[in-house]
């Protein structure tokens, strides 16, 4: 299905919504209190900016005594999304942010990834697929990265930890251009980029990956990932805690300039080993 066409799916599950709701003679808060989410998000699902989550849609069919009607038309639309379930509904509001702030500990972050790189990870995960299920994982990462290269693109920080500069993912050619790939997107001021060195040691966010998102017309919004699963935070103070621990990943990881020179070093080890295999 066309983004475009999702889209317009989803404004349409708003608008039955807000007529179910309606119906049923309940307002936003109270219908939002009865599925554990406020009532300004309730409004945002009716205006198709906002995506329920699976389970809130659920709750939703509960309450309004639907029938299974909005949890059908999620698993319809989830189905038809090019990401995994558990990622959909970030990868929606990802493009809409105004701000995104990620950390990830063992790979550089989607939206910098390169084909190759992409490529080599989702073949790492999946050795037994098709080429065409590769491309298609491929196309649709390089896709999300379209954001920062819109003139509307949002303010972006990457924190990467000294491990990612040393995995030669796909080998020490395809790690040299993707490190480059970053530096440029840092020159061109598309991103800051710092480094989380490996002698910091501990540090606030040991697991999984990190992604903070802000919004012109709505609250911010927290997503944790792990390797087969990702959660969407809406909670307020959950999200205060993780901006929190990225505040402390931030104070932790080197300047940009000093990040950026450790980065070109690496780039220049993978190359140099990449002329001697």
């Amino acid at each position: 299905m066309a983004k475009g066409k999702q889209q317009d799916a989803w404004v349409f599950f708003g608008e039955v919504l807000k007529e179910r709701r309606e119906a049923a003679g309940l307002t936003q808060e109270e219908l939002g209190g009865r599925v554990f989410v406020s009532g300004a998000y309730i409004g945002l699902f009716e205006q198709g900016i906002r995506k329920p989550q699976l389970d809130v849609a659920q709750r939703i069919d509960v309450v309004l005594q639907t029938g299974g009607i909005f949890e059908r038309t999620v698993r319809k639309l989830i189905n038809k999304s090019p990401y995994a379930s558990y990622f959909h509904a970030a990868a929606d509001l990802e493009a809409v942010a105004t701000k995104l702030c990620e950390f990830a500990p063992g790979v550089v972050q989607g939206l910098m990834q390169t084909a190759s790189y992409a490529r080599a990870l989702t073949i790492a995960a999946n050795p037994f697929v098709t080429d065409e299920y590769v491309e298609e994982k491929v196309t649709s990462r390089l896709s999300r990265a379209g954001i920062l290269a819109d003139t509307a693109r949002p303010e972006y920080w990457a924190i990467l930890h000294e491990h990612v500069l040393l995995t030669p993912v796909g080998g020490p050619a395809v790690m040299a251009e993707q490190l480059d790939h970053i530096t440029a997107l840092a020159h061109r001021r598309v991103a800051v980029v710092t480094v989380l060195p490996r002698a910091v040691g501990a540090h606030a966010y040991m697991t999984g990956t990190l992604k903070l998102m802000e919004f012109a017309d709505q609250p911010p919004t927290a997503y944790t990932e792990t390797e087969f699963s990702g959660t969407l935070l809406d909670d307020p103070a959950v999200v205060k805690a993780a901006q929190r621990a990225y505040d402390l990943l931030r104070v932790a990881a080197l300047s940009p300039e000093a990040s950026l020179a450790m980065v070109k070093s690496a780039a220049e080890d993978h190359r140099r080993c990449a002329r001697t295999t």
